[in-house]
Parts: C-alpha cells; structure tokens; sequence
C-alpha cells in the first residue's frame, strides 16, 4: 500500500500536472487538525461526554444489523422528520441534510454561484465561509467585527450596498467569539440584504449551549436559511448538519446535494441519539455550568481579558507581548492541555486563545495548567 505525504504533495507535482491544478488551490493551506494524541482535547468544540455505557451497546447492536451493501434508503426521511420535530420547524418549512455543516456551506456556494455573486460574513468568523466561496470562484467580503467583536452596523449595511452579496452568513452565536449579535441590528441587515436579492443563512452550530435562536423568526423572511448541526449536539464524529427553510428555497438548494450523502451509519447513529435526546440535553446543561464555572476562574486571573460565551467555548485574550499566545498555547501544550492559538487569524484577535470546555475534570486540568502558563 502506497502513502502520501500531503504537506509535499504540491512541491512533488510535475510541472505539466500543475497546470492542471487550479493556481489559487495549489497556493492555499489545507484545513490543520492539531494533533491531540495523549491531550486534554479543548481545541475543537466537541461535546467532552461520549455515550453511556449500556447506549453503546445498544446502538453497536443497531448498526451491525444495517444493509452496509445497500445505498442509503427512504430511512433518510425518517431522520429529517424527525428532525424537524426536534427543533421545531414551523409549519410550509422544509429541511436538508448535509454530511456536516461543512458540505451545507458548500452545496450553498455552488447553488448560488450566479456572475458577479458574492459571499459576505463579519470576521472573524467560521473559516469555511470564506473557504468555500473561494473554491467555487465566489468573491468573499469580509467586515471586520467591532473590537468587542459586535457587528458593525454602519459597515455591514454599507457592504450589502456595495457589494449585494448573493449570501450573507450570520453566526449565531459565532465562532471563533463565542458572542450572539444585537437582534436589532441583525433585523436591519436581513432587511437590507432581502432588498437586494440576497440570502441570509443563520448558523446556529452551538444552539445546544445558547440562550437564544433565530427558528421562530425565520416565519418573517422568505429569503432566510438557518443551519444547525449534530456535532455541538455530540456527535461530531457522525458528521450530520441540517439546514431549514421555506420549502421552496430549500428544493432549489437540495438540487445540488449528492444522492446518499448521508450514509445509513450516520442516520442511524442520529436518529439513535434523537429516540435519547434527553441524555444528550443533560450533558449540554452539564457544559453551560462547567462554562459558567470556568469563565469566573478565568476572570480571577489577572491580567487576562475573558469574553462573555453562549457556545461551548470561551475567547481569552492574554497579556504580553506580540507572541505571548502562541507562548501560553506551547506551555499548555506541555502540559498536556491542547486549545486553538487562534491570534494570527485576524487582526482583531491578536493574543487570543479560544478554550473548549470539557468535563469538569478537564476544565479543573485547564484552569490549573493555565494559571502556570501565565
């Protein structure tokens, strides 16, 4: 069996392959998943509980006696139903299923790919929003969040204007921030972008950990999308996102979607979890405490700027110099408690670092790891 090794794969092409190979592709950097063997993993927003004992046995059961050698069936349907009742969908509302938030992201940009179309988001935000765009030759604006990372009315109305994008994605609350937005302003903003033509998604990937969503006021804009996804929920490994919206502008959307992109593994590991929501609810009321616990700790430590959070992460700015983040992170690192170092994404995040929260002995690891590391 051959092996790549991916991170020369570029510098190896022959000359008449890479002109193959779309220029900005070859010039971009793969998505980096951090290596979290033998760590405390606090990087990745992951729900930190894994299934009970006796449920693993049991959907070991019900997984071992699927078709693997048929595609995926009308059983697909029963988990979108019942995902709408899981969340509430109003009624003349449909939904579409993607192997993660990810492809949805995805399956949008190439739905919406018209001349001239655009992808507009406040930054920093969730990274494949501009990613996708890219791939699929969309141009990408990103407004720079105030510098306590609060929408900026006055810009981001001022580039719908402009630029009349085809989708403005709104994240709800965001990522890398952790922060929900001023609903006022969000109004004005659908508002704008509807006069225009556009489309507005609301990302909802850590509604399992949030005080608010926007479900039960998507009724009042057809133009609206809202996307949420199973992985917050906890099962990031199964890969399963949805997106809701009227019926209409979902069946155009769904045009695009790949037949069987979701496996019977993962509908039936979803519609597991689903018949044992209330197991997986309690490990989220669980995680808001934890965090609750962890934002004042992080508060007691002086010299460090803590955001407020209504996701299952915690923004933390540290004081020092222009590399002191990428110090605390490596002295974190050593002390086996792994976090994002995300201070070069953005302007705005200079010396940040963004802390999943994890079980209670976890964050206790965390907190203790951290107070030597500053």
């Amino acid at each position: 069996m051959s092996t790549v090794n991916t991170a020369n794969t570029s510098a190896q092409l022959s000359p008449e392959l890479k002109k193959r190979i779309r220029q900005d592709v070859q010039s971009m950097h793969a998505y980096a998943i951090q290596d979290s063997v033998g760590m405390v993993k606090l990087d990745a927003m992951e729900n930190p509980h894994r299934l009970p004992a006796h449920l693993q046995v049991e959907l070991g059961r019900r997984l071992g006696a699927l078709a693997l050698n048929r595609y995926p069936d009308g059983r697909v349907n029963d988990l979108r139903r019942a995902l709408a009742n899981y969340a509430g969908l109003p009624e003349g509302f449909d939904i579409m299923l993607g192997n993660g938030s990810d492809e949805l992201i995805s399956l949008l940009s190439l739905a919406c790919d018209v001349p001239g179309g655009s992808v507009l988001a406040p930054v920093p935000g969730f990274v494949m929003y501009a990613m996708s765009a890219q791939l699929q030759g969309l141009a990408f604006i990103g407004v720079p969040l105030t510098a306590d990372f609060e929408l900026d009315e006055t810009a981001m109305l001022a580039a719908i204007a402009e630029h009349k994008p085809s989708i403005v994605y709104l994240a709800y609350p965001n990522n890398p921030t952790a922060n929900l937005w001023d609903d006022a302003v969000i109004e004005k903003i659908i508002i704008a972008v509807g006069e225009q033509g556009g489309l507005v998604v609301m990302d909802e990937a850590y509604q399992p950990f949030s005080s608010k969503s926007y479900l039960d006021r998507i009724t009042r804009h057809d133009h609206v999308l809202l996307m949420r996804t199973l992985s917050k929920f906890g099962l990031a490994g199964v890969r399963l996102g949805y997106m809701m919206g009227p019926k209409a502008l979902i069946a155009e959307i769904d045009k695009v979607r790949p037949p069987y992109n979701i496996s019977v593994l993962n509908y039936e590991c979803a519609l597991f979890a689903l018949e044992h929501q209330e197991v997986f609810a309690a490990q989220a009321v669980d995680l808001v405490q934890q965090r609750e616990r962890v934002l004042k700790a992080l508060r007691a430590m002086p010299g460090l700027t803590v955001w407020n959070s209504d996701a299952n992460m915690i923004l933390v700015r540290v004081p020092g110099t222009a590399d002191a983040a990428g110090l605390v992170f490596e002295r974190l690192k050593a002390g086996g408690v792994l976090v994002k170092n995300i201070s070069k994404m953005h302007p705005l995040l200079a010396n940040c670092l963004r802390l999943t929260v994890g079980t209670a002995d976890e964050n206790t690891q965390l907190l203790a790891t951290l107070q030597k590391a500053l």
